[in-house]
Parts: structure tokens; sequence; C-alpha cells
């Protein structure tokens, strides 16, 4: 196994020292590229393994080792490997035969080639309980001192993930970590102004209301290690009852003889205090004062980043809150529903905002966005393009021009930030809908009869890109149509509200599709509904929400025809209902033949507009059949006729277009005039 431009390989496996053998210490050797490990006979005893039931593999030593303890051995090595040592040691707990606990030292060497990657591990494993660190000690008494190490490391380890206060008390509160430590009971106090806040109490269930809060000069243990920032030990009943007569009434009927309150010090202030209660009696030896102070030390650390997490995060997330709107209008026809929810990420949160602005004429404006980034500068930006764009919508400015100066002000700030935006004028009375879309996730809209539909609004780049990036004419950011048919209801979201860790937008998507057509009616209780998709997390992301709901009866499928007038010499017109029966075709699960509608739709305005001299009304409708039905009515009673074009003729192929576009097709005489109409079948759902 000698490997080319390396040391000389030592022999596999290693052979054993009987030195080591005769102090109770075995050898492993492990080859990280096969996977064997030898155990020699000495290791197989520490374990309590037979030679039969060890099969030469890491798997091997399952029976021996707990999940947990697997687990964390496994992370040990990983970081020493990642670190680049050549040595790692630990405490691990096994399992014997009879199902005791016992506790083995693990030292290794890691082996490496020539370019640092690791091949092999040789090392020792030995009972904690012989340590020949210390040949004289009791063996329960170094097994009960390794315990209490490994559980100060294992705290201290995962108190290092903790972000929040809770989750430190959550780590304390471990019944099975009271354990290990001997305690019966533990209690976290934080500092609050000239007080002590008792955060959490465990266990015995002495829980006493009186003493929530404590003043720091007050005759209380825990009181004397905030004001003295020294530990301090009680050995005895008797010890706290003549010491702290004020506290001896809540601890005189429970089973503690003996107890630690130690000082939370953090930068040099105390910022807490952690008690230990115990059934034993008798003073603490020093290597176990040593061992609590350091568990003191390492809580103290993790108590003072939560306190200062919280802190930032609800600073940062009132400051922006502060800047989204503090009420929403009441609308006459609508009801609407708003939703934020902050990202558990501290001081960055990030620019995501909702607005709802009123229009006169029983109109309304509402608005979704996401400025990019997280940070407190997003946030900024997010408050300035939140207020400009409500200014050029008050002022008159139409969707598309409202959305192409916020997207002008944007690149003026030269911040370097871009933002997404959805923006949509509604008129409850009506039920028409413009929306204008700048990037933005697609808006979502269920019907009164429960089926429920992503819109594809035609939109522009986000805000803030360069202008010359933008495509098409006029503005950059065309203007979708739609109606909103009573009982409909229209879901506005940024992205963290389908963002899910591991999973692409679409899956994401599709659960809120889902929770949109399942959810309730009322607009307040299907916000929540969604705002729960994600838990309080947002994905890992902010999360805004806008749900608004056409107030009256939801009418069936076939009803709720859309209508827009045709007037001879208004170019904008034909292209507002083009617009209008796209979207609906879209909203109605036609969109593979959305292209087709449309066509036929322009081709019968087109006739209406060209062959009569007073215009015409165009309507579009779901009929019970559920097919897509185009209606153009005009006041003239000449019927048309489809004739056969010539090659070089620039008219005369409407009709035909129309035949070989639309399912069925056909003219209906309408008092002096006439209506022309086209239907198109749509999939079912």
């Amino acid at each position: 196994m000698a490997r080319r431009g390396s040391s000389p390989e030592v022999d596999w496996p290693a052979r054993p020292d009987t030195s080591l053998a005769l102090n109770r210490m075995g050898t492993f050797d492990w080859d990280l590229d096969s996977g064997r490990m030898h155990l020699d006979p000495t290791a197989l005893e520490v374990l309590d393994l037979r030679p039969d039931e060890y099969d030469g593999t890491l798997a091997g030593l399952r029976p021996r080792l707990a999940p947990a303890e697997e687990a964390r051995l496994d992370a040990r090595v990983a970081q020493a490997i990642k670190d680049g040592r050549s040595h790692y040691g630990a405490y691990v707990r096994s399992r014997r035969r009879d199902g005791s606990s016992a506790w083995t030292h693990i030292q290794g060497h890691i082996l490496r080639e020539p370019d640092g990657r690791p091949y092999r591990v040789i090392g020792i494993l030995r009972d904690a309980a012989h340590d020949p660190d210390d040949p004289g000690a009791d063996g329960e008494h170094a097994e009960g001192r390794r315990r209490m190490t490994g559980v100060v490391e294992r705290t201290t380890a995962i108190l290092a993930h903790a972000r929040t206060v809770n989750d430190v008390t959550d780590v304390l509160k471990d019944p099975e970590a009271l354990g290990h430590l001997g305690a019966v009971s533990v209690m976290l106090g934080v500092v609050d102004g000239g007080r002590i806040h008792l955060v959490a109490e465990g266990q015995l269930g002495s829980y006493v209301p009186e003493i929530e809060y404590t003043r720091i000069d007050a005759q209380f243990p825990m009181s004397e290690a905030v004001r003295t920032m020294q530990p301090v030990f009680i050995a005895s009943r008797q010890d706290f009852q003549m010491r702290y007569p004020q506290l001896w009434p809540y601890i005189e009927p429970l089973e503690v003889h003996s107890g630690v309150y130690l000082p939370l010090i953090a930068q040099g202030r105390p910022v807490g205090a952690l008690g230990l209660l115990y059934r034993r009696d008798g003073d603490f030896t020093a290597e176990e004062r040593n061992v609590l102070m350091a568990l003191g030390s390492g809580i103290a650390q993790s108590l003072q980043r939560a306190i200062l997490f919280e802190q930032e995060h609800d600073l940062a997330e009132g400051l922006q809150r502060a800047m989204l709107p503090r009420r929403i209008p009441e609308v006459p026809g609508a009801r609407i529903a708003v939703r934020y929810r902050s990202a558990r990420m501290g001081r960055d949160i990030g620019g995501d905002w909702y607005d709802v602005i009123p229009l006169g004429d029983g109109r309304v404006g509402v608005m979704i966005g996401d400025v990019e980034g997280h940070d407190t500068d997003a946030a900024a930006v997010m408050g300035q393009l939140r207020i400009v764009m409500r200014a050029y919508i008050v002022e008159g400015h139409s969707p598309g021009t409202a959305m192409a100066r916020a997207s002008a002000f944007l690149r003026e700030l030269e911040t370097e930030r871009f933002a997404t935006c959805t923006y949509a004028e509604v008129d409850p009375t009506t039920g028409m809908l413009r929306m204008v879309r700048a990037g933005h996730l697609d808006p979502v809209v269920r019907r009164g009869d429960g089926s429920c539909h992503r819109i594809q609004v035609a939109g522009g780049l986000p805000l803030g890109l360069p202008a010359r990036e933008q495509s098409g004419t006029g503005s950059g950011y065309p203007v979708t149509s739609l109606e909103l048919h009573p009982g409909d209801t229209l879901v506005l979201c940024t992205d963290g509200l389908i963002e899910r860790p591991g999973a692409d937008q679409d899956t994401g998507m599709r659960e809120l599709m889902a929770a949109v057509r399942g959810g309730p009616a009322d607009v307040e209780e299907l916000a929540d509904v969604l705002c729960d998709l994600v838990g309080d997390s947002g994905g890992g992301d902010d999360m805004a929400l806008l749900v608004l709901r056409r107030r009256g009866t939801p009418l069936a499928r076939g009803g709720g025809p859309l209508r827009q007038r045709l007037e001879p010499g208004d170019p904008e017109a034909p292209a507002l209902a083009r617009h209008l029966i796209r979207a609906a075709a879209d909203a109605w699960g036609a969109s593979d033949r959305a292209d087709e509608i449309e066509l036929a739709a322009d081709e019968l305005m087109t006739n209406a507009l060209v062959h009569t001299e007073s215009g015409g009304d165009v309507s579009l409708r779901l009929t019970g059949q559920g097919r897509i039905r185009i209606e153009v009515e005009d006041g003239s009673s000449a019927l048309p006729r489809r004739r056969e074009a010539g090659d070089w003729a620039v008219s005369g192929r409407g009709l035909l277009l129309v035949e070989r576009l639309a399912d069925e097709w056909g003219v209906e005489a309408r008092g002096g005039g006439k209506c022309v109409w086209c239907e198109f079948a749509v999939a079912a759902g």
C-alpha cells in the first residue's frame, strides 16, 4: 500500500503496541479510500464488541454508538480534515452489551498525500473510566468528569447556532442535557435594566411567578451572581435557608440539596445568569467548578448574540414597516387584505412592499414590488420607490407611464439596485382591471366558480435597468386588461411566498395555486392561509402579499361577459379590446389558443370599423358549454359574406381566416343591425 511520492507507509493494519493494551488502550486503522477499518482486540474489548460481530467497516460500530454520537464524531473528523489538521480527539458515549453506557476517548492521526488529500487515519481508543492521565482516579468519578466535559462541549457547539433567546432556552431546558449535568432544574435570567427577567425554568415544575422579575440588588443568588459577577455555589439546604431566606420558601418544597448560579458575562458586563439545582449534597470540586464556568462562558456568548440579533431585527423590521402604508383604505365594491412577513435574518431586511391607492370615481390602484437585496439600503430604496410610484399614479399618469417614470427615477438614484413591480388599476363597479408588470411574478386570479389561473400579463424589464435595454415602443411597459367578475379574487405576491429551500419556484407556485384554489373566500383568512405556506421564516426571504376580492355573488362559469365599445377613429379601443380578450383567454384556461382568439377577434372588429360608420361593440364570454364566444355587434343590416381573395388582394380574407381559426362562427340579425360571432373550445378545468 506504499504511495508514490509520500513518506514510507505504515503497514496496514498498524501493529498494536503491547504497552497500550496494558493500559486498556486499543488501536484502529481506517483506510479512507476503501472504507475498511481495523480494530485490534483491545479496541474491540473497549467497545464491548466480539470479533465475529464486527464487519471491518465504520458501519460496524453502529451497534455501540448512538446516532447522535456517530454524527458528532463524523463532524469532528470532517472538521479536522477540512481545517488541514493532522490530529483530532473526541469523547463519545458508547452502549455496552447490557444496555449501560460508557465514555470512550478517541484520538486519531490523519495521513495525507503530498497534495494534502487525506487517505488514512490511525489512532487509539481508550476507556475514559481508566484515563492514563489520572491513573489513580476512580472510574466512576472519571466517567462523570468526562460526561460533564462532553456535555459542555456539545452544549456550546449547539448554542453556536442559536439565533434567538428562545433558541438558547430550548437548548438549556433539554431534559437529556440536564441529566448529563446531573441537575434537576435549570433557570436562565436575562438582565433587563436594573432587573433580572427569568426567561426559562425547566424540570421540577418550580416556576414561581413572584420571582419572574427580581431586582439586581435583591437577596437572591441569581441577583448576587449578576451583581458581583462571581459564581455562587450552595452546598446544602441549610446553606440555602441561611444565606437566602427570601428564596427558601420556594426551595423548601423541592428535592433540592445544592445549587450553582453562574454569571453570564460578555464583553466585560453581565447579560444574565444561569442557575442549576441538584439533589446531591456537598460542595463542588475545583474541577466541577471549572467545567461549569466554561459552560457559563459559552452560554453568555450565545445569549449576547441572541439578544443583539433580536434587538437588531426588531429595529430593522420596525424601520421597514414604517415605510409601508399605515392603513389600508376602505374600497367600495372590494375587500383587500395585505400581509408583510420578514425573514429572520437579523438586521438584513429586504425591499418588499405593497400599496393601495384610492383613485377617485370608486377606482383603486393596488401595487406590490420587491427591491433587490437584503439590507437597510434595499429598504430605503423601497421606501423612496413606493412614494414616487404613488405620486406618479396620483398625478393621473397611465399605468405604463407611471412604471416607466419610476424606472427612470431608480436609475437616477445610482444605487445599482433594480426592482420588480406589478401595478393594477381596478374599477370594482365594472370589474375592469388594467395591469402593468415590470419583471415581477404573474398574478393569480381565482374565479367565483372556484377555478384558479395564473394570468400571463405582458410586461417590461425590472425597474432601474438601463433605458436602452427596453424593447418595443411607447413606455416599454404594455398594459394588460381583464375583468374581475363578482366574487373573483386577485392575488399579488413577492417571490418570498413561493421560494422553497432546495426547490425551484415552479414548485412554490404550484403550492400557491393549490392554496388559492382551495382557500377560504374571506380575503383576510385567505391571506393567513397563504402566509402559512412558508411559516415564520418566509422561506429565507421577505414576503409581501396583497389579496383583492370583488364583492358580489359569484357568477356561473358561463356568465360575466366582457364588453368594449369600438368608436370609429379611436385607435386605442381595438388595442384595449385585444388586451382584454387575450387576458380573458389566459384566465379561462385557453392560453394555448390565445393567439388564435385574439386574431379572430381583431378580424371581426376590423370588419365592423371598416364597413360601418357607427362603429360597434365587442364582447367576450365563457359559455355554459365551456367555449369562449366572441361577438361583434354593429348597426349595419348588411350581412357579411365570405369571399375568396386573389393572390394580390389586400382584403377579403377576414372571414376566411375566422373560419379557419374558430371552431364555429356565424351571423345573427340584431334589430336594425347584426352580430358576427365565433367560438373556441376550451379545455375543462
